[in-house]
């Protein structure tokens, strides 16, 4: 049974953030607008297409590389799409069976099941702060304090890695979802394993690495990764407020990663549609200077994580203590 932990800790601040933002501007920084989804699906679908075709008809590793690296990033942001749609953010009004094909079809490039993801990723909102009931961080987070195990996660190891998390979480769940998440599974690896065939048959060799295995298993891991250390590694577990990381604002990460990179903003207003929240930090700024809430760059995180070895889910503005770290390997 999930405790709620989220709910029972952040009813200050959910008074703190709602005295921040005038209420008009909060209603419309939660206005849903479809077409803008679309434009965006529009546009993943532009960039996997000529990078596919770029790869498929050009030998030149100066084109083959950006476009593996491209294909790589489009199937991640596929999870971002996905988690849209799992919080109704596409759609003004309950429309759930188009909600319920979208998250099937966003939920193929990466091979993962919708319903997995929708009920870990609701659970991960409802337990955020928990290191039992949150599923990311009980089954996810490496649990040794070591470098080379922080690496594998950018690697394609980061396959078994999550799987694992998820079965062990999967086990908890009711018979009915276990069996939708079984056959939504099946079909998504099904599905992988006829496009890598069909490139492989009707390609050859070279193009099933560079159009397939590269995008899938090497650049997927690492966006995954990088996207993820930007999420809940540096906090204060004593602050609901910092139970997620800022980032700096940026229209780079903003177009790579589809405005994840505001995940801090995301928590504290789920339903708000990706779209608006570079809008939304724009408008939480006073908030985070009140609160002491400073911006960090993925660059920062990293040196943080690998070089200095902090472990995930602590205060990374501290000083390392004794306590935060494993034996390293």
């Amino acid at each position: 049974m999930k405790q709620g932990t989220t709910h029972r800790s952040t009813g200050n601040l959910r008074h703190r953030l709602a005295a921040a933002i005038p209420h008009e501007t909060l209603r419309a920084l939660h206005r849903k607008e479809p077409l803008r989804h679309f434009a965006v699906l529009l546009r993943q679908i532009a960039l996997f297409s000529v990078s596919f075709w770029a790869g498929w008809t050009q030998e030149s590793l100066w084109v083959r590389i950006p476009a593996a690296a491209v294909l790589g990033f489009v199937v991640f942001d596929g999870t971002v799409l996905l988690h849209e749609v799992v919080h109704r953010s596409v759609f003004r009004g309950s429309r759930p069976r188009a909600d319920r094909l979208l998250g099937l079809l966003y939920a193929l490039p990466s091979g993962i099941s919708a319903a997995q993801f929708t009920r870990w990723h609701l659970d991960h909102h409802l337990e955020l702060g928990s290191s039992l009931d949150d599923p990311k961080r009980a089954h996810l987070s490496p649990k040794r304090n070591s470098r080379w195990l922080k690496l594998l996660y950018a690697t394609p190891v980061l396959f078994p890695i999550y799987f694992r998390a998820a079965r062990r979480e999967t086990a908890t769940y009711p018979a009915p979802l276990r069996r939708t998440i079984a056959v939504e599974r099946s079909a998504a690896i099904a599905l992988h394993l006829a496009a890598a065939a069909a490139i492989g048959l009707l390609g050859g060799p070279g193009r099933l690495a560079w159009l397939y295995l590269v995008p899938v298993f090497l650049v997927f891991p690492p966006a995954f990764a990088l996207n993820r250390l930007g999420q809940h590694y540096d906090i204060d577990p004593q602050n609901p407020a910092r139970w997620s990381t800022r980032m700096v604002r940026s229209r780079v990460w903003e177009s790579v990663y589809l405005w994840s990179n505001y995940h801090l903003e995301h928590h504290y207003f789920p339903a708000v549609p990706f779209y608006r929240l570079r809008a939304l930090n724009g408008a939480l700024e006073p908030f985070f200077e009140a609160e002491g809430i400073r911006p960090h760059t993925y660059r920062e995180l990293l040196a943080s994580w690998i070089v200095h070895n902090r472990a995930p889910h602590t205060d990374w503005s501290n000083p390392p203590e004794a306590q935060d770290r494993a034996p390293s390997s």
